[in-house]
């Protein structure tokens, strides 16, 4: 059986998202729970989901979203999947691919957490200095 879905993956700081885009009338679930339940407590998080589809002007109730996201916060959580999202609608239609890069949502964020160095309380904090 051929595949009937878009696959691709999203990543930002250490959250990894696994995006299925289906081109029928259905819904966002992630993790296997209704993406409002999922970020229950933060609406706007919420709406950031749908900006690949604002950005083409799609609508997004025509599109089943189906995503395993794990590690990192909600936030970084969000942001991986909005790449997924973006890349699977690349996959869905190469022409989307301008578009999408023009409005910066194909690119990701590069920035991670450093690791901690022996010798500093932190990654760079050093222990104060005191002169005498």
């Amino acid at each position: 059986m051929a595949a009937n879905y878009f696959y691709a993956l999203g990543r930002r700081k250490r959250a990894t998202a696994r995006i299925r885009l289906i081109n029928s009338k259905g819904k966002i679930t992630i993790n296997n729970t209704d993406s409002a339940a999922y970020f229950a407590e933060s609406k706007s998080l919420l709406s950031e989901l749908a900006i690949p589809f604002n950005v083409l002007e799609l609508n997004p109730e025509n599109y089943t979203l189906s995503v395993k996201v794990s590690g990192g916060g909600h936030a970084s959580q969000v942001d991986a999947i909005r790449l997924g999202v973006a890349k699977a609608l690349v996959e869905l239609n190469e022409d989307y691919r301008g578009t999408l890069r023009k409005a910066e949502l194909l690119g990701r964020d590069p920035r991670e957490k450093e690791r901690k160095k022996f010798g500093l309380r932190s990654a760079r904090k050093k222990r104060q200095f005191t002169k005498r």
